[in-house]
């Protein structure tokens, strides 16, 4: 176990909240799989930035990097699963040696295809290829977008990457993307920069388009608004900081039974770097395989089965807080 990992396991006794399975138990509810129709693909944890609320941990010095043969080993289970949506996640994907590899793949396989970006990475012109790559595949591009805040973003995400950031958005919209008529998705996700919930998704929506586009001339299709998951570094800086209880009880109190039925787990599967097989990335980032069983990609014939168990942790009351994270 590294540091960080250590860190993320601290001070679970201090926290005095009932557990997230016996919450379920009390209000007679069971998290178990629907249809999975998402395969979520965790390239590995390097990332040119190392964003203060990272679940993940994630940063430039990280090893773990998704290897080609076991990138082909998740393109033969997407191929003979047929999901229906894939999303590419990292770190930062685009930083994987394989990413134009599974990009051009997967969109031959899946009807709709994911590339998460913290857009920093995206913005470099080593990276142009790729950018008209995912243009060509008409490629869903989900940008981490925390603030229309400059200060605000770069105390989250590092010293300069706000302009960075909105340079490549207008550089996406400069190439359609975001824009009305041109089929390319340009969708944004903003997270908190604090130990709070966020605003209302709606109500941030409508003040990211207003600002954006006034000030930048930016424009894009959707904006997911969502609490910060206590893992990894977001974890680290909750303890150092002495918030971790009160984030805690703060989820808990929030807890919302409505939206269990619709969480993401229910119907995504996550598969690591390594290729072991998770209910989501949150566990994937406490490392609790799929259904509480290790599975490798390779030794899966398909999805999940509906009515499979999903592996649950305190972390879980994130997702179930308030309209709760699908």
């Amino acid at each position: 176990m590294n540091p960080e990992q250590a860190l993320q396991e601290t001070g679970a006794a201090e926290r005095p909240l009932e557990p997230f399975r016996q919450t379920l138990a009390r209000q007679a509810l069971k998290l178990e799989r629907g249809k999975t129709t998402m395969l979520q693909i965790n390239v590995g944890l390097r990332c040119n930035q190392s964003c203060r609320h990272c679940h993940l941990c994630a940063g430039p010095h990280r090893p773990e990097n998704m290897s080609a043969a076991t990138a082909e080993e998740v393109i033969a289970y997407a191929e003979r699963s047929r999901f229906e949506v894939v999303d590419i996640t990292g770190g930062a994907p685009e930083l994987n040696p394989n990413i134009e590899t599974l990009v051009k793949r997967l969109s031959s396989l899946a009807p709709r295809v994911m590339v998460r970006s913290n857009l920093s990475v995206l913005n470099d012109q080593e990276r142009d290829r790729l950018t008209r790559l995912l243009k060509e595949r008409r490629v869903v591009i989900v940008a981490s977008f925390p603030s229309y805040s400059e200060a605000q973003a770069d105390s989250q995400r590092g010293k300069g990457v706000f302009q960075v950031s909105i340079d490549a958005l207008r550089k996406l919209n400069a190439m359609g993307y975001g824009q009305s008529g041109t089929g390319l998705e340009l969708d944004l996700v903003a997270n908190p920069t604090g130990a709070f919930l966020p605003t209302p998704q709606g109500q941030m929506e409508q003040r990211f388009r207003e600002v954006l586009k006034k000030k930048w001339g930016i424009v894009f299709n959707h904006l997911y608004s969502f609490a910060n998951v206590p893992l990894g570094r977001f974890r680290q800086w909750l303890l150092q900081s002495g918030n971790l209880e009160s984030y805690m009880q703060r989820l808990a109190s929030r807890f919302n039974p409505c939206a269990v039925e619709g969480l993401m787990c229910r119907t995504l599967v996550s598969v690591s770097w390594d290729g072991s097989l998770y209910d989501c990335d949150f566990n994937l980032a406490r490392d609790l395989p799929l259904g509480g069983t290790r599975t490798h990609v390779s030794h899966m014939e398909g999805p999940p089965e509906p009515g499979s168990p999903i592996a649950v942790g305190d972390h879980c009351y994130t997702c179930t807080a308030g309209a709760g994270f699908t």
